[in-house]
């Protein structure tokens, strides 16, 4: 569906089916952990995680501790990235998947991942719905639901209207 300039990518369905696939394999690569950490860049990569959470839940039984990433993203270096709830684990021991909606620069993502490295973590992946390709930051999402090619002056929003996902070009 195209509106004013705005070209719908995904649909509702389309992002359901992807989220269940990218929890699988989340799921496939952590079978053996006793806990994975699901930290979701506050905004739209909330209510990403929230959906692979959910869907984690509904496959396997590896306990699910869910936080929030809190940061500034127009000014990142000017402010504290904070965690809430700061997840308790055991350092070394603690694998976490942190989840955005859009991948564009990789200078959301580097950010958010600094708590993560200062934790001393297990493993540190990154899951992000859409990926553009146009990096800045030596940063690579290991989960992707979809690559998209689009030009520096194109914009992908994800949107979350009365519990539907939907992903937009523009």
């Amino acid at each position: 569906m195209t509106t004013a300039q705005h070209t719908q990518i995904l649909t509702d369905q389309q992002i359901k089916r992807i989220v269940q696939r990218l929890a699988y394999q989340v799921y496939e690569q952590h079978v053996d952990a006793k806990e994975l950490i699901i930290a979701a860049v506050k905004g739209n990569g909330t209510h990403v995680a929230k959906a692979v959470c959910e869907q984690l839940a509904a496959i396997c039984q590896v306990k699910i501790t869910y936080t929030e990433i809190l940061l500034n993203k127009q000014q990142p270096v000017e402010h504290d990235v904070r965690l809430q709830p700061e997840p308790a684990h055991n350092k070394g021991k603690s694998s976490v998947i942190v989840v955005d909606d859009v991948l564009n620069s990789g200078r959301t993502l580097l950010f958010a991942l600094l708590p993560f490295v200062k934790m001393g973590c297990k493993s540190i992946q990154t899951l992000v719905l859409v990926d553009r390709n146009h990096r800045s930051f030596p940063v690579s999402a290991d989960y992707i639901g979809m690559t998209l090619a689009t030009t520096m002056q194109e914009h992908v929003e994800v949107k979350i209207e009365k519990g539907k996902f939907s992903a937009w070009l523009s």
